[in-house]
């Protein structure tokens, strides 16, 4: 079974989120546009590509979490949860 498109779903703060891997290759893509100039790793520029490409339901963005009063959209909690199941999830395809 490839696992390119496999998926798991889990459950932070109430809701449920579907993960789905993109692939070996974009997984190193992805890794590779989160490096900086010099060499860094930049959090914000991972989160952006796991809402892209991993967090597949709900889609997310910072909105999201943050919420926006212009937009009507209400905060939500469990950012840092996410964040962290859907890079271990990106990293191991599992």
């Amino acid at each position: 079974m490839a696992k390119i498109g496999a998926q798991k779903t889990v459950k932070v703060e109430g809701i449920d989120y579907t993960l789905q891997f993109p692939g070996h290759r974009e997984k190193t893509r992805i890794i590779d546009r989160c490096t900086t100039e010099t060499g860094a790793f930049s959090n914000e520029k991972m989160a952006e590509e796991l809402f892209a490409h991993v967090i597949v339901n709900p889609k997310v963005d910072w909105d999201y979490f943050d919420g926006n009063e212009e937009k009507g959209i209400e905060p939500h909690d469990g950012y840092d949860e996410l964040i962290k199941e859907a890079s271990t999830f990106l990293r191991s395809g599992k």
